[in-house]
């Protein structure tokens, strides 16, 4: 059973720095410590980019034009996720990999997590909603931020229509924990509790049957 939702968010770690010595045009820090990066300008420049193609997609969303902001959520990501290949391969050619500020870390993730999370709203306005792609958006989401509400709840209905009514419970429980007036969580817990049951009766028939 998935349990992704209880995963704790991991606190952002953020650098010590000792004062900084000026003397002499010497810009080192008391101790050799290091002084915060600076912005790399083509990693900052793929960072706004993405963002930017974020915005598009919330606009396009607005608009109710779902296709195109599925489109621009998809480019935001691949735009990041080159970010992320970029550092991988300088670390494993012997490099220090991407240098990201943690300003850059926060803006990163933030971005990612809203991408999936729109793309999910995207997902559940289709004709035919692709509630595999909706229940792995989801589960990205609450990676990185398990007290997200709409995404343990969607979370729920993807594994509701996809037959698993044991973690759609766990997960339409959960949401109910954070917001237990919110009639369409309520609605979908009645729903798949009514299927459960059923799937029961027809469980001990099939065992009468069997054993005569």
């Amino acid at each position: 059973m998935h349990r992704t939702y209880i995963q704790r968010e991991q606190p952002l770690g953020y650098p010590q720095h000792g004062p900084a010595v000026r003397a002499m045009g010497d810009q080192s820090s008391v101790g050799g410590g290091r002084q915060p990066a600076a912005p790399e300008p083509e990693v900052e420049a793929r960072i706004q980019k993405a963002v930017e193609f974020k915005t598009e997609g919330n606009r396009c969303y607005k608009d109710k034009k779902f296709r195109d902001a599925i489109g621009k959520y998809h480019r935001a990501l691949l735009v990041l996720k080159g970010v992320h290949e970029d550092g991988e391969e300088r670390k494993a050619n012997g490099g220090a990999g991407t240098r990201l500020t943690e300003a850059q870390k926060v803006r990163v993730e933030a971005t990612e997590i809203e991408c999936y999370d729109s793309l999910t709203a995207c997902l559940l306005q289709s004709e035919l909603v692709n509630y595999e792609r909706v229940k792995e958006y989801c589960l990205k989401v609450l990676e990185k931020q398990n007290s997200n509400f709409k995404a343990t709840y969607r979370a729920g209905i993807a594994f509701y229509h996809l037959g698993d009514y044991g973690n759609a419970l766990l997960y339409l429980k959960e949401a109910r924990s954070r917001e237990p007036t919110d009639t369409n969580v309520l609605r979908y817990i009645q729903l798949t509790e009514m299927k459960v049951q059923r799937s029961c009766q027809r469980e001990r028939k099939s065992f009468k049957e069997v054993i005569g």
